[in-house]
């Protein structure tokens, strides 16, 4: 049998932990029966306790299932802003025994038209900010938020002006919850699907994760006790709820422990500072690009920040000046951890006592990581480079309707099957892994990853385009960002790299939108025809 031992496993934590046999929703339930006038969500100073959420919660998911005609197992598409709506949206989801499909609120029509014919969602929950992005699809029913429906007096904070708008005619949240219908019996169990983000591969279309209660609970349950969350904790929710990380660090975790989430709607330093000081938050789990622009405000000395105990994050590797910044202006560590959407955030986490830097950890509670020879998958040992392969209950059950994918995803190993995460990296003497390169084909940008094949498929939409090839671009700020090579068809001579990079600011998340884009006669290729991307990658690393 494999062992391996972790000298500096966080002190006082067992190896293993035993996994509640219950859904997600059963955890905010047990919250509201032990805490109910506690609060669980702080948004811009307006607050909702426990027993408010469920309450809306449960309203929300009689009405999905009465109006709406949501069935066990359906899919339900969610695009809106981190908000208490979010939240609700979320748990009512799950309450009525169905499965949540988290969209960027970034994304645009048809990108949501992919999630929503993949997934065969006919309901959505949308915010009224992006609603017009959705109006297109003609979904069979849309449920309208307005986050201003959740904000009190004004208590000085810098709230978005979306947050602030009014609600529209089209709006219909509040009209739903005042239905007060009530759901039927929860029969939701361990091995249903619950979740079903969407990530992208080599391919180009996003695929979705298939991830059920049991794997949702496997990082949920454990994740805030591996960084000593106490009682009373209260996290900072800055992070997007639709992406993995947000959704369980800054969500899903936090509500099963009884902590209040301080919910930004977007990203903003000095709210961000204010409600520290404000709120006394504790806990923090931010991305690489959030720390830079924090420790970069000129006026964060004017905010005490001595309440925070804890800080941590991951999607990309934490910079040592920045790193060690973060320790002089604020005395905490940065904790790094490792994790994807397949295995529902991490399946690595640096032991709080004992971080180091840029580093993805060690293996989670009851994860198995291991590094193989990429052309053999032979175990490797210490300070081998290979690809890095888990086996856990936070593993997903595979991507929906992509049988062939769902079985190139895995491998047999040591009598386990074990995920291959396509990242190459190795593990040190103390069993601590590192994250070296990867071996898909995946730019990072601050985090979000975007697929070149996707970005390309989008800029072939362009009638001036006739050939194109996406790469990454070393950008320092975000670590990288999105370049395209491109080919032009005869006669498109008056088009200008401007042009592009407007029209793909049209039809694309932000994120994805080629940053740089330069005009070549032609794109180097393979005998066959397929279209060298590495050898540009490599000419740009070059530079």
């Amino acid at each position: 049998m494999f062992t391996r031992h972790f000298p500096h496993w966080p002190p006082g934590q067992p190896k293993t932990i035993e996994l509640p046999r219950t859904s997600v929703y059963n955890n905010l339930e047990a919250r509201v029966r032990e805490h109910p006038e506690r609060a669980a969500i702080d948004y811009y100073g307006s607050r909702l306790t426990y027993a408010q959420l469920k309450r809306e919660v449960d309203a929300m998911a009689g009405f999905l299932q009465q109006r709406c005609g949501v069935a066990r197992g359906d899919r339900v598409l969610l695009y809106m802003q981190n908000s208490p709506q979010f939240i609700i949206g979320y748990y009512a989801i799950l309450r009525a025994d169905a499965v949540v499909v988290p969209a960027n609120p970034m994304n645009r029509t048809e990108e949501l038209r992919h999630y929503a014919d993949d997934s065969d969602a006919a309901v959505a929950l949308a915010g009224q900010d992006v609603y017009p992005q959705l109006e297109p699809l003609r979904l069979k029913h849309v449920v309208v938020a307005t986050y201003s429906d959740y904000l009190g007096a004004d208590g000085g904070l810098p709230v978005p002006d979306f947050v602030r708008a009014p609600r529209r005619e089209f709006s219909s949240w509040m009209q739903a919850l005042d239905a007060g219908l009530q759901p039927g019996a929860h029969r939701a169990q361990p091995e249903d699907l619950a979740v079903m983000p969407y990530t992208s591969g080599t391919t180009g279309k996003p695929k979705g994760c298939m991830h059920t209660h049991g794997s949702l609970q496997a990082t949920t349950v454990p994740y805030l006790y591996w960084r000593g969350v106490l009682d009373h904790s209260v996290v900072l929710s800055a992070l997007p709820m639709f992406h993995v990380t947000g959704m369980q660090a800054g969500m899903n975790a936090p509500l099963h422990l009884g902590a209040t989430l301080v919910v930004l709607s977007r990203w903003d330093r000095d709210c961000a500072a204010m409600q520290i000081e404000r709120a006394k938050i504790t806990n923090w789990s931010a991305i690489t690009t959030m720390m830079v622009d924090f420790l970069s405000n000129p006026k964060l000395g004017d905010y005490d920040l001595s309440s925070l105990r804890q800080l941590g994050g991951g999607g990309a590797a934490m910079p040592e000046a920045v790193a060690r910044k973060l320790e002089e202006v604020i005395g905490l560590p940065f904790v790094e951890g490792y994790g994807l959407s397949e295995t529902m955030a991490p399946t690595h986490i640096n032991p709080p006592h004992r971080p180091k830097r840029q580093c993805a950890g060690i293996p989670f509670f009851n994860t198995d990581a291991r590094v193989v020879g990429i052309d053999d998958a032979a175990e490797l040992q210490p300070d081998e480079v290979g690809e890095i392969i888990v086996h856990g209950p936070q593993v997903f059950q595979g991507y929906w309707k992509q049988p062939q994918a769902s079985a190139d995803a895995f491998v047999e190993h040591d009598g386990k099957r074990f995920f291959r995460t396509g990242d190459l990296g190795y593990y040190d003497h103390e069993g601590y892994f590192f994250i070296t390169d990867r071996l898909k084909r995946m730019i990072n940008c601050s985090g979000f990853k975007v697929w070149p094949a996707e970005v390309e498929a989008m800029l072939y939409a362009h009638p001036a385009i006739q050939e194109a090839c996406v790469i990454g671009a070393q950008d320092p700020y975000r670590g990288e960002t999105v370049k395209a090579i491109v080919v032009l068809k005869s006669g498109a001579k008056d088009i200008e790299p401007k042009d592009i990079i407007d029209w793909a600011r049209e039809k694309m998340a932000a994120f994805k939108v080629p940053r740089f884009v330069d005009f070549v006669e032609s794109l180097p290729k393979t005998a066959t025809g397929k279209i060298l991307w590495r050898e540009l990658q490599e000419r740009e690393n070059r530079k």
